[in-house]
């Protein structure tokens, strides 16, 4: 008991049209948020830094604009706003219900008094009238339905009656959007992975206002193949101008390639329900492939292609492997290190093998392109090298974008029918009149496009008139007419 009022009060309020209609434009107002500030998810790293001053970007993080689709309170802005819709529905669906399921079909005399559209036609006898009322409504593409009650008969035609329901149709497509944004909020993400041509990896990493938060996905992807093609001037010369890039994928998962596809900008591989998206592109500071001569006192120099980790032979028991690239090195206690992954001083490191005895080598291209071998009298010679392209990709997963889309698409049929579609309802039959004696009474209503229903009703009066083949004087006829439509409302009545 003492919970049924507070939950009774939260109920009503939540259920008002006014509630509702606060909320939806506190939800538009910072999904505008969302678009015009920053997104960190969505914005390359540093690009936050760069556009915002350190205390405006503290306090945009601290209040979560910078991760709107993402926060707590967003999330349950929408939650309150879906609430309030199927309370709304809830509250009133009852008599919508009765409404749709129970239409009034006899017409009463305090119905007939003030419903704005009817008019009166004189007849002799009710039965022929109603009958040719029934051929009336054939022709002009109105279905009727014969009403007895007390002896009595009438007509009834109605059209469109699914769209006094078009509220609801809307209703649930907001429910779709909202419940596919709360998905999207608490279980997607939007992420960015760098894989080097020939490299397998399933790391990536998800940009928040603490940084860079690294992520794993349930599969692993392999670049294979990483280009971009460029603009040419007149004379078909590379101008340098990036036209388009791509890149070709391999998802490997259990040791095995379940996928292959080559993406290019707006045409991702999509495995699981995660979108890979062709985000980036450049040079990595990977080797891909060397050349190198090699040269002994006795034998002339050979040429050979050699690839990171992979033994070429050189002669009949010897074999040269570059065992370790490194693109940016530092020496320290005569060791080699990695400074950088920029390429702006490498070195490469080799080992040749003679008769089962391992030889290292070094050639650093600052000091250099050759290494010798001094135990075997071998000089290597670097002719030349290909850095292995890297692809950028965009990770994201929004497992509620099928709600979304699904609420924008029935968000679509339910405006078409609240805007488009006229429930009308029509209503014949035969009375009496205290001057005209015996008259047939023609009635309708509408709910929308006053213009597009009175076209239909004049219609049908007109056609009921040609079956009756009733002609009364034109001067009282058209008296009539005007003390009739002057008193027309555009109010539905019943």
């Amino acid at each position: 008991m003492g919970l049924s009022a507070p939950w009774t009060k939260f109920y009503k309020t939540l259920a008002s049209i006014r509630t509702g209609v606060i909320l939806l434009i506190l939800v538009v107002i910072f999904s505008a948020a969302g678009t015009i500030v920053l997104q960190r998810p969505a914005s390359d790293p540093g690009q936050l830094e760069k556009v915002y001053s350190p205390t405006t970007l503290l306090w945009l993080d601290r209040a979560g604009l910078t991760d709107v689709f993402h926060s707590w309170w967003f999330l349950s802005l929408l939650a309150l706003v879906s609430m309030s819709i199927v309370f709304a529905s809830l509250e009133r669906w009852p008599n919508a219900w009765r409404f749709y399921a129970r239409p009034y079909r006899r017409t009463e005399q305090h119905f007939r008094a003030v419903l704005p559209h009817h008019k009166t036609i004189p007849i002799r006898d009710a039965e022929v009238a109603v009958e040719a009322a029934e051929r009336a409504f054939r022709k002009v593409g109105l279905p009727s339905e014969r009403i007895v009650a007390n002896n009595e008969v009438s007509l009834y035609s109605e059209k469109n009656r699914f769209a006094v329901l078009a509220v609801y149709v809307i209703h649930a497509s907001l429910l779709f959007i909202f419940t596919g944004g709360i998905i999207d909020g608490l279980v997607g993400y939007r992420g960015f992975m760098q894989v080097n041509e020939g490299q397998t990896t399933n790391k990536f990493s998800v940009r928040t206002p603490k940084g860079e938060m690294p992520r794993q996905l349930p599969f692993a992807i392999r670049c294979d193949e990483a280009r971009q093609e460029n603009y040419q001037d007149q004379m078909k010369r590379d101008t340098g101008m990036r036209k388009k890039y791509w890149s070709k994928l391999a998802v490997v998962e259990n040791g095995a390639v379940t996928k292959q596809k080559e993406i290019v900008v707006n045409d991702p591989l999509v495995y699981r329900g995660i979108r890979l998206f062709q985000a980036s592109m450049g040079q990595s500071g990977a080797l891909k492939t060397a050349e190198v001569a090699v040269s002994t006192p006795n034998t002339p120099a050979q040429t050979v292609p050699i690839s990171l980790g992979v033994p070429v032979s050189i002669g009949p028991d010897t074999t040269i492997t570059l065992t370790k690239f490194v693109p940016d090195f530092y020496i320290q206690d005569n060791e080699i290190f990695t400074k950088s992954e920029s390429p702006n001083n490498p070195a490469l490191g080799f080992v040749v093998n003679k008769a089962g005895q391992d030889y290292k080598a070094w050639i650093i291209p600052a000091m250099g392109n050759t290494a010798n071998v001094e135990k075997l009298g071998m000089t290597l010679e670097l002719k030349g090298g290909t850095l292995a392209n890297f692809t950028g990709l965009e990770v994201s997963y929004e497992p509620g974008q099928w709600a979304v889309w699904g609420g924008c698409l029935l968000m679509g049929i339910g405006l078409v029918i609240a805007f488009y579609v006229i429930h009308m309802r029509f209503w014949v039959t035969a009375v009496h009149d205290e001057k005209l004696g015996l008259v047939l009474w023609v009635g309708g209503t509408f709910n929308k496009n006053k213009e597009r229903f009175e076209e239909r009703y004049e219609a049908l009066v007109e056609a009921i008139v040609r079956e009756l083949k009733v002609r009364e004087p034109e001067t009282q006829l058209e008296s009539r007419i005007e003390e009739q439509e002057s008193a027309r409302e555009t109010t539905t009545v019943g």
